[in-house]
């Protein structure tokens, strides 16, 4: 499937970038996606079932061990201790479990297994677990990486032009305080609402939601998987109402639900840092291409997060070219496409809790600077 390193355009040289915010390069690129592909081993490409099946034991391993260990011991530890134990466990869960989650965002990229009906199986019951619609939500993220940074056309975290700005962007803009609030509002609520209202989404004409079959977002072959992922869910709530009767509402924040908010803020966390970034562009049709919007997006370096949440954070320039590329290649796959981009792989090594901070003062809208091309002011 690749070509072993063989390449027909010549690799750009690379320089390291002195200051991450340097805006990319618009200019049409001097290779091709099947230039990309030849670099890459050939191997990479191949999709193991049993390697990938055993990252997705070792998390849930990982996952029962926290909750045995809070469900059976956090009660008999003395004060102050269970209070500071609470806290190490909704980190350590809520780490593990978006781990999971973006195990089960390979399976809608076909990146699990060579099997369709694995990869839908074993990613529907893992999102449906962590409250995510994974038919619906496998459906917009598609169209997400098939119309990147397109203006018209992606389908999440769509800037708004400076003319269509809401009134009360102006009260946060320039007031550090309100700008927290926002902050840790948009980690925490942001994802149920971009599911359940479209927040942060396309406009659509009607009522956009992944819960909703006949939302604009779907065509009418996939409404019925739709209903599937809407039962996902509903079951989901009813074990954990079952769970709140048996052993209380406490135990259920304490065990899921914090943890929950943790794994949601991770997700938003980390696909808004990859495509709102002062140095990548936005294109209106007229300039907009695949190639263009694929490599408009930028890695980062999350530390040992890297490996807790299987690459996508410093790998994602590759998975928006191939997202069929399992994790535990990604980063080799990655260091063999560097070469060849040159200076249009963007990789940006600003802590990530310091770039969330940067971005919701310098990322809030675009503005045209060239015909059909927009940068963020």
């Amino acid at each position: 499937m690749g070509g072993g390193g063989n390449m027909s355009a010549p690799a750009a040289k690379i320089e390291e970038k002195k200051n991450p915010l340097q805006r990319a390069p618009t200019s049409k690129p001097p290779f091709t996606i099947g230039d990309i592909k030849k670099a890459i081993p050939p191997h990479c490409f191949e999709r193991s079932f049993i390697r990938s099946f055993s990252y997705l034991a070792q998390d849930l391993i990982l996952v029962f061990i926290s909750y045995y260990i809070a469900s059976t011991y956090f009660h008999l530890l003395p004060f102050p201790y269970s209070y500071l134990a609470w806290p190490v466990y909704w980190v350590v869960q809520g780490s593990v479990c978006a781990g999971i989650w973006f195990i089960a965002h390979e399976c809608s990229h076909t990146a699990f297994s060579d099997y369709q009906w694995i990869n839908d199986t074993i990613g529907f019951f893992l999102h449906s677990a962590l409250l995510t619609p994974y038919f619906s939500w496998k459906y917009s993220h598609r169209r997400h990486h098939s119309n990147t940074n397109s203006l018209e056309h992606d389908e999440n975290h769509v800037p708004k032009l400076k003319t269509k700005l809401r009134w009360y962007t102006k009260l946060y803009l320039d007031n550090s305080l309100a700008r927290a609030f926002i902050l840790v509002f948009t980690l925490t609520a942001g994802l149920p609402l971009y599911y359940a209202f479209n927040i942060t989404g396309r406009p659509y004409d009607g009522f956009a939601s992944h819960y909703y079959p006949y939302s604009p977002i779907y065509n009418d072959r996939e409404r019925l998987q739709i209903y599937i992922s809407d039962a996902g869910i509903i079951a989901t709530f009813y074990l954990l109402y079952r769970a709140a009767v048996t052993q209380g509402i406490t135990w259920l924040i304490c065990i899921y639900g914090v943890p929950l908010l943790i794994w949601n803020g991770f997700v938003v966390l980390i696909t808004t840092l990859h495509h709102a970034h002062p140095s990548l562009p936005h294109y209106d049709s007229s300039e907009w291409n695949w190639l263009r919007g694929a490599l408009a997006t930028v890695d980062r370096d999350y530390g040992v997060l890297n490996k807790v949440l299987h690459n996508i954070t410093d790998t994602h320039v590759l998975h928006h070219l191939f997202s069929y590329i399992p994790h535990y290649h990604a980063m080799e796959a990655t260091i063999a496409i560097k070469p060849l981009l040159g200076e249009y792989y963007q990789f940006d090594d600003t802590p990530f809790y310091k770039a969330m901070w940067r971005n919701f003062k310098d990322c809030l809208y675009v503005e045209k600077d060239e015909q059909g091309i927009f940068w963020f002011k």
